[in-house]
């Protein structure tokens, strides 16, 4: 019933435009009426007693009946169909933002595909329920108790007799109307595994095409595909079923009038104006019933997709705590307190793991900290929780002495700026990958930026320059290319806490050597944690801390940490030697 409520809500801010479909709807359904009533009195009295001026005047006033007829069957077409497409886009905004706002756990648990295919495939089908739901139930309505009264006016024990058969088609429409709801939420499910499957495909074909697995992706494709087509068949034998037996119904109808309507006449219970007017009118009252028929399948489609709608707008959003605070006048230091980490796999306890366990260090302001050590032992983790892109499981952690959990996830968003091994850039032109560290930047301050970065001469070299179309995730341009335009990125957002991570360690020598100035020049003044695995890149650091699966093991800089001869020094020698 809530999800039944939270759907109508969509309905209110275009409630105007729906009232006046519903009014024309009504208007339509009155007009329907007057045919049968018009060809009744024709059949009975102006064509037997030769009224040739009223059979005249009414048939002008039926012809205007259907001039208003279409007009408004034009705005219920038009409009009607407006008010569905526009409850569907308000959903997609809803629900776009919603994802804006669900927290990075629920992206590492659901495909992107699959979350597509909820955002547009899922919603299709709204515009026809939102329209033709409301309307046609409405329509019908007004048809069945207008042609049920007309009906008695002509003959009551007839009329009882048809509608006696009402009740079971509506207990027939219940009982299977769960069957048929199973069938297409199925289908949904593997039309979105599909897409799942094809973003897939499509985003990894150069991986695809190197190790020439074009025909094992097929395969997987095939059975996605296959799983898909026995859903989709599944609930077509369903909805074939409620048809043909809702089709029978009505034909069975349809029938009885035919015979228990030749029955009154021939025992003299009705005259044939009468007769002619009570078929005209039957047929009026069946295909309202066909309307409400084909109505469940609308229901089906469409409620199965808000169904599948609602599940991801009642994913709980980040939580930030109601009396959170800017973070302001940042001067940058960072203390981890007993801070231990685990992602959650499954549901079972059992089956989590503990990343990082009871780490405590501290961080001063405009220091540069280095953390190196063997992969798994939580270095990206530890990044990742100073902006609260998931939350500690234990202890805490403080930025100028204030415990995060206290700030705003924006205010402290927007103090920390990261550069990654795996640099994204979105769809669109360099200027606008570089102006997304600062939406409100003007053009002089974005090529400043570039400059920072050492990419703006190469820019310039480019035929659209700064409107250099990237591609899809900058596939234009190459890896140190990407990585400096993430760079002047942070440069533009200019933050007082940098992240660095592997930021270099994907790329050769020589542009390593070129991007590891800019790095420089960008961690000037910053608070600054970098992870890095060639040791050359943060022998300048301020403190380098050696992180394993057990915690911090060594720290200190990096003369220090050589004369300790320890873990540090035994992967310094090794990098060295190789």
């Amino acid at each position: 019933m809530s999800m039944f409520r939270h759907f109508i809500s969509y309905y209110k801010p275009h409630r105007r435009l729906f009232a006046a479909d519903m009014i024309c709807a009504f208007i339509v359904a009155v007009c329907d009426l007057f045919y049968p009533m018009i060809a009744k009195n024709m059949m009975n009295d102006y064509v037997p007693n030769r009224n040739l001026r009223l059979l005249i005047v009414w048939g002008v006033v039926l012809l205007l009946i259907y001039l208003v007829k279409a007009g408004l069957n034009w705005f219920i077409q038009y409009y009607g169909h407006v008010v569905g497409v526009r409850m569907q886009a308000d959903m997609r905004r809803d629900v776009f933002k919603r994802l804006q706002k669900l927290p990075f756990s629920f992206f590492d648990e659901h495909k992107s595909g699959s979350i597509m295919s909820r955002v547009v495939n899922d919603l299709m089908d709204i515009t026809e329920l939102a329209h033709h739901g409301p309307e046609d139930l409405f329509i019908s309505t007004i048809s069945l108790v207008g042609c049920f009264i007309i009906l008695c006016t002509i003959n009551i024990p007839l009329t009882l007799i048809i509608f006696a058969f009402i009740p079971l088609m509506i207990w027939f429409s219940v009982y299977i109307r769960k069957e048929m709801n199973a069938a297409f939420l199925r289908t949904r499910q593997e039309m979105a595994e599909i897409n799942a499957n094809l973003e897939n495909s499509i985003s990894g074909i150069r991986v695809s095409r190197s190790y020439v697995s074009g025909s094992h992706e097929a395969e997987k494709f095939k059975g996605y595909n296959d799983r898909f087509q026995k859903a989709r068949g599944e609930s077509y034998r369903v909805m074939a079923k409620f048809f043909s037996t809702t089709g029978f119904f009505t034909d069975f109808m349809y029938l009885v009038v035919l015979v228990a309507g030749g029955l009154f006449f021939f025992y003299g219970k009705i005259n044939v104006g009468d007769f002619t007017a009570y078929l005209l009118y039957v047929n009026m009252f069946l295909n309202p019933v066909r309307k409400l028929i084909n109505i469940f399948e609308q229901l089906q489609n469409g409620m199965t997709g808000f169904q599948r709608f609602e599940e991801l707008m009642s994913q709980q959003e980040e939580q930030e705590s109601p009396d959170a605070k800017e973070l302001k006048d940042v001067k940058g230091s960072i203390d981890f307190d007993h801070v231990s980490f685990q992602y959650e796999t499954t549901k079972d306890e059992d089956a989590r793991h503990m990343v990082i366990r009871d780490l405590s260090m501290h961080i001063d302001p405009g220091k540069t900290v280095a953390l190196v050590g063997p992969s798994g032992g939580g270095k990206t983790t530890l990044c990742h929780l100073i902006p609260r892109f998931y939350e500690v499981t234990e202890g805490k952690i403080s930025i100028d002495g204030q415990d995060i959990t206290t700030l705003t996830r924006d205010s402290l968003r927007q103090n920390i700026g990261m550069v990654a091994q795996d640099v994204f850039l979105f769809t669109g032109t360099i200027k606008e990958n570089i102006a997304y560290g600062n939406l409100d930047a003007s053009d002089e301050e974005i090529m400043e930026a570039a400059k920072k970065a050492n990419i703006h001469d190469y820019i310039m070299t480019l035929p659209d320059g700064y409107d250099t179309y990237v591609g899809e995730r900058g596939v234009k341009l190459s890896g140190g290319q990407k990585q400096r335009i993430s760079i002047a990125r942070v440069f533009l957002k200019d933050p007082s806490i940098l992240i660095l991570d592997e930021a270099t360690s994907a790329l050769d020598n020589a542009t390593e050597m070129l991007i590891q100035q800019s790095l420089e020049e960008l961690a000037k003044g910053r608070t600054s944690i970098i992870v890095a695995h060639r040791l050359s890149t943060i022998k300048n650091a301020d403190e380098i801390i050696v992180i394993t699966d057990e915690g911090i093991k060594e720290r200190g800089s990096h003369e220090e940490l050589l004369a300790l001869n320890g873990i540090y020094a035994g992967l310094y020698q090794y990098q060295f030697r190789q």
